[in-house]
């Protein structure tokens, strides 16, 4: 019989750290597979800045594909047939009535999803039926659980996610570090999570909660990444008018510095 072990996410986008860790996996022989389950509705995330479900897929297929063991780490659909929004004991009990013959299942997670198993649909069933491997995050201590799962010490961490990826391409960063060169180049073709955007989608949130100064933060952080001062300027002081104690007013400080010294310098007018 073979043992699968399901590795389950969003996978917004993938990334070299999910490839890394379902490489350990092989490697240290704790299955003979790892799928990764693509998830085209997380109930426990937002939306908005969700890719197509089909494009995250494709992704994950072409980092699989560039991993070191591509015969052994794979990307899966499954969830795409079921009902939504999905869950993963639906997709469990899917998988285990259909295969369970011919496949052991198992799962992988990361530090930060152990510590809500609780909070999932018929966590109990999850952890009495699947044995569970847990990497964790650094700096984040699997005390959760610790006794129903094997907490895997030494697989490789990473200081970034989906999340920091995604911001970075936004912010018209570099991400190739974090990307395998098949994704990067998937994501430039297809025009995922770019700088416009991004800055569209904040113009956006502004409009539909003008009082929220979180918003005129992040988008005064954009305007300060890209040099655009008396924008940024304009978003962290409106961000002020809204809540006095906000971080916008260290932003304010750095860019008056700034303006003072170009309207003094001679050689930068």
């Amino acid at each position: 019989m073979k043992n699968v072990m399901l590795y389950f996410g969003s996978f917004n986008p993938i990334h070299k750290g999910h490839i890394a860790i379902a490489e350990y996996a092989v490697e240290h022989k704790l299955c003979d597979e790892v799928i990764l389950i693509v998830s085209p509705q997380n109930p426990h995330k937002a939306a908005p800045e969700l890719a197509a479900e089909l494009q995250r897929f494709e992704m994950a297929e072409i980092a699989c594909s560039e991993s070191r063991f591509p015969e052994q780490i794979k990307a899966s659909a499954v969830e795409f047939i079921l009902d939504r929004p999905s869950y993963t004991v639906n997709t469990l009990r899917y998988l285990s009535e259909n295969f369970g013959n011919e496949m052991r299942f198992s799962i992988l997670m990361g530090g930060d999803l152990i510590r809500t198993l609780d909070t999932w649909r018929e966590p109990q069933y999850i952890l009495d039926n699947y044995p569970i491997y847990v990497y964790p995050r650094k700096g984040e201590p699997i005390d959760k659980f610790a006794d129903r799962v094997t907490v895997l010490d030494d697989a490789p961490q990473h200081n970034f996610s989906s999340t920091s990826v995604r911001r970075t391409l936004q912010t018209g960063g570099d991400a190739q570090s974090m990307l395998c060169e098949g994704v990067m180049k998937y994501i430039r073709q297809n025009n995922l999570w770019s700088a416009a955007a991004y800055r569209q989608r904040l113009d956006q949130m502004i409009e539909s909660d003008p009082d929220n100064a979180k918003y005129y933060i992040e988008r005064g952080e954009w305007h300060y990444r890209h040099n655009e001062w008396g924008a940024a300027l304009n978003d962290f002081q409106r961000a002020v008018k809204i809540d006095p104690e906000c971080e916008a007013k260290n932003y304010i400080d750095l860019i008056q510095e700034i303006l003072a010294f170009r309207y003094k310098d001679i050689y930068n007018p």
